[in-house]
């Protein structure tokens, strides 16, 4: 079930303008070609570590008995994500981008020829593991689903204002961990809501599937 493709830049483009403007261009193709299968589509974005891969493993356990699920996960060299979500049955699609710190919608058209859109109607996106670069390239899904968790401490959201700002959704996860790492839960959304006052939140301990539940309604899945 699992494939592996491997995508750098291929456009000779001179300004980071151009860069924007032909990944708008492809990620209003990818969300036609979304609409017309039918596929609901989530990039699901955060630091390395947040916890992204656990997230969506729970997710696709909780709906694979109600969907047609692909991921397509995003990283540098490895299969580590992949490999994990493939245990699950469903069709995977890695794409490592080499030295790339994000996935752009040109990645994401070339990976869904790897996929059977007709059988398909619910597609997880994992970014590369970052929480800069990924805010300025959409992709075309529905909702940009954005995970932290509470291990980056109690500035992860002030001192990445930009991520917030054009997420849908917001997954505080490893809520377990507040108290011993200092982190302040109630203030966290609080500084989330100021960046972006229509933003959803929801508190996730994904070793124990706490909030999955939530998610799946913010997601009207």
């Amino acid at each position: 079930m699992k494939e592996i493709i491997k995508l750098e830049k291929t456009e000779t483009i001179e300004t980071e303008k151009d860069i924007l403007e032909v990944n708008k261009k492809i990620a209003e193709e990818n969300r036609e070609i979304f609409e017309s299968y039918g596929i609901r589509a989530f990039d699901v974005m955060g630091s390395v570590g947040a916890g992204k891969t656990s997230l969506i493993e729970k997710l696709v356990g909780r709906l694979k008995g109600k969907y047609s699920i692909a991921v397509i996960n995003g990283d540098l060299t490895t299969t580590i994500d992949a490999d994990i979500i493939g245990k699950h049955n469903v069709r995977v699609v890695q794409i490592n981008t080499g030295r790339e710190c994000h996935l752009e919608a040109h990645m994401i058209k070339k990976a869904l020829e790897k996929i059977d859109l007709k059988k398909t109607n619910l597609l997880f996106i994992e970014n590369v593991g970052n929480l800069i670069c990924p805010s300025d390239f959409r992709l075309g899904t529905e909702k940009r689903v954005v995970v932290i968790s509470v291990t980056e401490g109690q500035y992860v959201v002030v001192k990445h204002p930009l991520t917030f700002l054009d997420a849908d959704i917001v997954v505080i996860n490893k809520i377990d961990l507040a108290e011993v790492m200092g982190v302040n839960l109630d203030k966290l959304e609080d500084e989330i809501k100021n960046i972006n006052p229509n933003i959803k939140t929801v508190r996730t301990n994904c070793r124990n599937g706490t909030g999955i539940e939530d998610l799946i309604r913010l997601l009207n899945l």
